[in-house]
């Protein structure tokens, strides 16, 4: 119960041990993996953008291997001047800001103001609330990409499904979960199927209406999922909507809509991103930005004075320290593997599985191979120019069409995104939800578990269809 009083976004003793725990283990494994594995690696080229691909007519040759101790040891602080830290500086930054600023809106009485508003206006229609709120972030994944931008809306969720009777896994569920399912079925997702099918030379966006059907099954999988779990749990309307009551007030009423208007704003502008290029790889920026802005604008209405604003960003922000180191050390997996030289062994030899394999069963072999090697490389863009110059080659040889391929890709990146431990958006989001990953792994790992016999039914079903 102690947990539940404590205030702002900062990470709970449990959660943070579970988590640098299993992250350790992974870490300590994928070195012992490098003392097992010979070094090898594709042969790349630039391609028009200038991003590196696998040239397969260069192939895959051996190389020297290993990596010493001491640079395992620091892995978690070279990963930041390695390929891709700037990303990762940019997310604990991105983190830092998230912290800060809810711990200045829960200082000034507004977090509870907005909560109380809502558990009033809503709790007595909140199953509809739960199914709406889970579109919205299945919508924003499918069809803008959105997932680590979504991070800062996963507390107010969970405080919005604590404030209506439910528990943090339904706030959980109605966001992260909700973002993940709409991320991996990629209906217009510019970053891993727009990726992928331009890299396959595919039109992009190409096969929508198939996608467009894995979105509404998963949709329907992941609300039965959610009721059922938010039904058994669910606390008597009359004991949240009843008792104290609840009371207007104006003040709070102008930083509620001061706060709605701005970080709307920095929504908008990301939902354009699906429709103008140069702001794609800005809407982390953009998300950070306009919640750094909405929440000081939101706090100084309120009626907290500066000073005051200033000791509660600089509280929220050392709170959120630990969940920076669990970061760097799940980032350190990759970084550890592409220094000695295995991540490019270990995928060639799950290719070459794929030769002895039935016709039939090649696209779900494909989707295990982005699976596995999804835990190691969370970014859905890297692993697109790593894996689709490989993968779609080799199917098309069984008869499997590109289209699949790139569909069987955005599952396989997708899903995992939201249960693996080296997932920096997992991580975040179960720290500020104040969830352990063990508590996470149970609860979700039945909908995973339901969810891969339908995204493996789906791949399937295209295949019989010759899409």
């Amino acid at each position: 119960m102690a947990e539940k009083k404590e205030k702002g976004l900062g990470i709970s003793a449990r959660s943070f041990i579970t988590a640098l725990a299993v992250i350790f283990a992974l870490m300590a494994a994928t070195y012992a993996l490098t003392f097992i594995v010979p070094g090898g690696e594709y042969a790349r080229v630039p391609d028009e953008n200038g991003n590196l691909v696998v040239d397969t007519a260069g192939g895959f040759s051996p190389v020297d291997g290993g990596l010493p101790f001491w640079k395992w040891a620091l892995s978690p602080f070279l990963v930041l001047g390695a390929k891709g830290g700037g990303t990762l500086i940019a997310v604990i930054a991105f983190l830092l800001v998230v912290g800060g600023i809810f711990s200045a809106l829960e200082a000034c009485g507004l977090m509870k103001y907005m909560l109380a508003r809502i558990a009033n206006r809503f709790a007595g229609v909140r199953y509809r609330l739960l199914a709406l709120v889970s579109l919205m972030f299945m919508a924003m994944g499918a069809l803008i990409g959105s997932f680590e931008e979504c991070v800062p809306l996963v507390p107010i969720c969970v405080a919005l499904s604590l404030s209506l009777g439910w528990d943090a896994l339904t706030g959980m569920g109605m966001s992260l979960l909700a973002v993940g399912c709409g991320f991996a079925s990629g209906v217009c997702n510019p970053f891993t199927v727009g990726v992928a099918q331009q890299l396959a030379g595919l039109p992009m966006f190409s096969g929508i209406w198939l996608r467009a059907v894995s979105f509404v099954c998963i949709y329907g999988l992941l609300m039965g999922f959610l009721m059922l779990h938010a039904k058994k749990i669910a606390k008597p309307v009359e004991d949240i909507s009843g008792g104290e009551g609840f009371s207007p007030d104006k003040k709070q009423d102008r930083a509620l809509l001061c706060f709605a208007g701005i970080l709307g704003f920095g929504i908008a502008l990301v939902l354009c991103s699906g429709f103008i290029k140069v702001l794609q790889d800005l809407t982390m920026v953009i998300v950070a930005v306009m919640f750094l802005s909405a929440g000081i604008a939101a706090s100084l209405v309120s009626g907290m004075g500066a000073k005051a604003l200033g000791k509660s960003f600089l509280k929220g922000l050392l709170g959120i320290l630990p969940a920076v180191l669990m970061i760097m050390m799940a980032s350190s997996i990759r970084y550890t593997m592409e220094e000695a030289h295995i991540l490019d062994t270990v995928l060639h030899g799950a290719v070459g599985v794929a030769e002895h394999l039935p016709r039939w069963t090649v696209i779900l072999f494909v989707y295990l191979i982005v699976l596995v090697m999804n835990f190691f490389i969370p970014s859905g863009s890297a692993k697109a120019f790593m894996l689709i110059p490989l993968i779609v080659p080799m199917a098309e040889i069984f008869g499997v069409s590109a289209q699949l391929c790139v569909m069987a890709f955005a599952f396989g990146d997708g899903f995992s995104n939201v249960f693996y431990p080296t997932n920096p958006a997992l991580l975040i989001s179960l720290g500020l939800g104040r969830v352990s990953y063990g508590k996470w792994f149970g609860w979700s790992i039945k909908f995973q578990g339901a969810n891969l016999l339908l995204t493996s039914a789906l791949l399937l079903l295209g295949l019989a269809v010759g899409c």
